[in-house]
């Protein structure tokens, strides 16, 4: 048998200036990254993961300051600021021509040029190229080229520029310009095809022609490899498309005499010798001594023997509802019971392994009676996650799993196939909420205890949530200012105010702020869970307190107020509260004036409820409107005799004054009782934090005496206003007889 290399398989020059900057870089920088495969070749990227070498799928998952190797087939222009942004250790491994495609399409596409690319859509380098122009139209074949141009018609007559994928197949490109030079009259052609591309592709062809059979070596999901194997087939009936030598089966080649080798771009050149050196020794071996060698591997494989613990490979060979069979090259037949395969009893077996596939399992029991050998995947899976997890608990890394199950305790969570242990106190959730509702949601959390010998793992949620909520609130305390805008969520409500969450951080929003309109309590219009906008009115970062505010600014009902009334006007108000001293009176939404007792009637009257019913609508003037107080006084009596005597009127003014001192007096007093009992509420807060850390009992003593002090200070603060109104009608009636 003749074995006849082609002189272009392997690497192209992109790809080997991919591979060495890589090389370099895990020499002299230690652990780095690239983004994305460096290149279609799992062997390759295997020996430099060992290297040091990782990868990461994108952008995001690139950690700040890490050392990143951009792969040959590029990235999009987005995709680099967003890199630069994250870290300045950068390694451009593009390959050139494909650089030259990024800077040709943006240049066209900025001078106004619609932009057509020849290639796979799916393929990374399309997806970089599509990145540096404001927009593309992908063809992947003549046919879909010609449907474009019946969608788009305007390409007949606008200015189109036309790139390839620089690995695509010569032919197909081609037929392609073939196709817009017919129907596009403003057309610029650049022959984007790499040459190495365009040589390998030739030699394949040629030698496809004068073999018997082919070999074709490259990644599965290498793109010109794929190109490689297909022009192969068209001329030659027997075509292997191989990875590496494992795949070699030279059987297949037994009736061939002459046998051709060409590989991909993404192949380097050991595994090409590989390949060339295991068929030249094997051709051999069957040529000389063929009877002698076949003897001796089905001896080997006939005496093989397995044992129970040991780890094996091999073959899924059959896939049902309840196993998988497993070809292992023994005398036994291997299989997989469902069990085995995985913990999640709603998978299927055919969701998780295919035919064909190469497993590693875990002998449970060697059956040599009836030939067979129980494995089990999910103990080799088991073993790997034990080791995987206790690193993760040493590096205190955050996981993220599902929630599986609820128990007395706390509930279970799935983590790499592995059950962690999340006690009650640790799930984040509220003493008494029910842990039904984190069963099949994803959660974050953090492993804190591992007993591979207890097979016991035990995490906590809280504690994530206590780190990401720190951090929120650290973000929020570097960058509040007063005014400030936020979006927050209500925690609690009290008889004063509601605490909102404003990420990370509590603030209070004063009942007094919670509307324009006068309300009895926060409950009145919030409920816990509401999500509200707010405004910053101050903040003490030394004390840790914000105070919030939610009726909007532009909403103030005093400036709609002033500007339809003044003093002297007629307005019709509602009666919306009878008061010993006097009635208020519902102006606009949002705006009470007083109607003094003496202002009622024209005559003397005990109380106003003598002449006047709450909700009753009346006519009144306007004789003050206070703009520092914001605070107005209506009058009924002048309107039905307005000629009042001098002395009456300033008895009444100073009845009036000596009534809104009180209410002043009153106002303030329930003000500093609304601090006392924030300050109480806080201070509760806190206690409460301290104390669930170290025992659970601790904190249920502990809130309930600070629910009796908070009980305390709130029935304080309730008994103030009566006191005012006290005062209030004592004052009233001392200013009557006066």
């Amino acid at each position: 048998m003749d074995i006849i290399l082609a002189e272009s398989a392997g690497f192209c020059f992109g790809v080997r200036r991919a591979v060495s900057m890589a090389e370099k870089a895990a020499e002299e920088r230690g652990e780095c990254v690239t983004l994305g495969p460096i290149i279609h070749n799992e062997d390759v990227i295997e020996r430099l993961r060992s290297l040091g070498v990782g990868c990461v799928d994108s952008v995001d998952d690139v950690k700040p300051g890490q050392t990143v190797i951009i792969r040959s087939h590029g990235i999009s222009e987005d995709e680099l600021r967003q890199l630069r942004e994250r870290t300045d250790n950068i390694i451009d491994a593009t390959c050139p021509d494909v650089s030259k495609i990024h800077k040709t399409v943006k240049q066209e596409s900025d001078d106004g040029r619609t932009v057509i690319i020849i290639g796979q859509r799916e393929h990374p380098e399309v997806s970089a190229i599509c990145g540096w122009c404001d927009s593309a139209l992908i063809a992947e074949s003549p046919e879909e080229l010609r449907r474009l141009i019946i969608e788009h018609p305007q390409l007949r007559e606008i200015p189109v520029s036309v790139v390839s994928q620089t690995t695509n197949k010569r032919e197909i490109y081609e037929l392609c310009i073939k196709i817009l030079k017919k129907e596009c009259t403003n057309l610029k052609i650049f022959d984007t095809i790499c040459f190495a591309t365009s040589k390998r592709q030739s030699e394949a062809e040629e030698l496809s022609h004068k073999c018997d059979a082919m070999i074709v070596i490259g990644g599965k999901h290498s793109a010109n490899s794929r190109q490689l194997a297909d022009i192969c087939r068209e001329r030659c009936g027997n075509v292997l498309f191989i990875e590496n030598e494992n795949e070699l089966d030279t059987g297949l080649l037994s009736d061939a005499e002459t046998v051709g080798i060409t590989a991909g771009a993404s192949t380097p050149a050991w595994i090409i010798k590989e390949v060339n050196q295991k068929m030249s020794d094997e051709m051999m071996v069957k040529n000389e001594n063929a009877e002698t060698e076949s003897f001796e591997e089905m001896l080997e494989r006939s005496i093989k023997t397995l044992y129970t613990g040991e780890k094996v490979v091999g073959t899924i060979a059959a896939i049902t509802p309840t196993e998988v069979s497993v070809d292992l090259g023994t005398k036994q037949s291997g299989y997989i019971p469902l069990s085995e395969l995985t913990d999640d009893p709603s998978a299927k077996p055919e969701d998780i392994v295919k035919v064909g596939d190469e497993i590693e399992t875990f002998v449970i029991r060697v059956n040599d009676v009836e030939g067979t050998v129980m494995l089990s995947k999910k103990r080799v899976d088991s073993a790997k996650a034990w080791n995987e997890i206790d690193k993760i608990r040493e590096e205190k890394e955050t996981v993220e799993g599902i929630v599986t199950e609820e128990n007395r305790g706390g509930v279970v969570v799935s983590v790499k196939g592995l059950r962690v242990f999340v006690p009650a106190s640790q799930t984040g959730l509220p003493r008494d909420a029910a842990m039904t509702e984190l069963l099949k949601k994803p959660v974050k959390l953090r492993i804190t205890e591992v007993n591979q010998s207890r097979r016991r793992v035990v995490g906590s949620i809280r504690a994530v949530a206590f780190e990401e909520r720190k951090a929120r609130a650290e973000k929020v305390w570097e960058e509040i200012a007063e005014n400030k805008e936020y979006t927050g969520v209500v925690k609690s409500l009290t008889s004063y105010g509601a605490f909102v969450d404003i990420g990370g951080v509590d603030g209070m929003v004063h009942v007094s702020e919670l509307s324009w309109n006068r309300i009895r309590q926060p409950a009145d219009m919030l409920s816990v869970g509401d999500s509200i906008d707010v405004f910053v009115i101050s903040f003490d970062k030394e004390k840790k307190k914000i105070s919030l505010g939610y009726k909007g600014k532009g909403e103030n009902p005093w400036i709609t107020f002033t500007n339809i009334y003044k003093v002297g006007d007629i307005a019709n108000v509602k009666i919306v509260k009878l008061m010993p001293f006097g009635a208020f009176a519902e102006i606009i939404p949002g705006i009470d004036g007083l109607i003094h007792i003496s202002q009622i009637a024209d005559r003397r009257i005990g109380k106003p409820d003598e002449v006047l019913t709450e909700g009753e609508s009346v006519d009144v003037k306007i004789i003050d409107i206070n703009n520092e107080k914001q605070k107005v006084s209506l009058s009924i009596r002048a309107l039905i005799a307005p000629s009042a005597e001098p002395e009456a009127v300033e008895a009444e003014e100073s009845a009036e004054d000596a009534v809104d001192a009180v209410v002043e007096d009153a106002e303030e007093t329930a003000a500093e009782t609304a601090e006392a009992v924030e300050a109480v509420q806080e201070a509760a807060a806190e206690a409460v934090e301290e104390v669930a850390e170290t025992a659970e009992e601790a904190v249920s003593e502990t809130v309930e005496a600070v629910e009796e002090e908070a009980a305390d200070a709130v029935d304080a603060a309730s008994d103030a206003p009566e006191a005012a109104v006290e005062a209030v009608e004592e004052t009233t009636e001392e200013a009557e007889k006066e």
